[in-house]
């Protein structure tokens, strides 16, 4: 993990350059637990303009884009979001990415 730790007097703070770290991985689409908070996931991972076929969990899931742009599919309605924007996709409910996804994505499990 390229994080550093930043001391906050008796306090250590995980330190995290988020593009760098979806630079590492090894494929798109294949992402990192950067950290745990509780049974939440915070991860962080690379799109490369490919699509990702349809998913369903039993969590919801936060989808942050850091950098570049997010084209989701939540049945039949097409959502893009944007870099700085986050969108939550309730427990239960299908969806899928279409192709021109491209740049960093932070996951949040919850």
């Amino acid at each position: 993990m390229l994080g550093v730790s930043l001391s906050l007097g008796e306090a250590s703070v995980p330190f995290f350059n988020l593009n760098a770290e979806a630079e590492t991985l090894p494929r798109a689409w294949s992402s990192r637990v950067m950290e745990r908070f509780g049974s939440a996931n915070f991860k962080v991972l690379r799109m490369d303009g490919t699509s990702y076929p349809n998913e369903v969990h039993d969590y919801a899931e936060g989808l942050l884009v850091i950098d570049g742009e997010l084209r989701l599919r939540i049945g039949d309605e097409a959502v893009t979001v944007s870099r700085g924007e986050l969108y939550v996709v309730p427990a239960g409910v299908p969806h899928s990415v279409d192709a021109g996804s491209a740049g960093t994505l932070v996951i949040l499990d919850v």
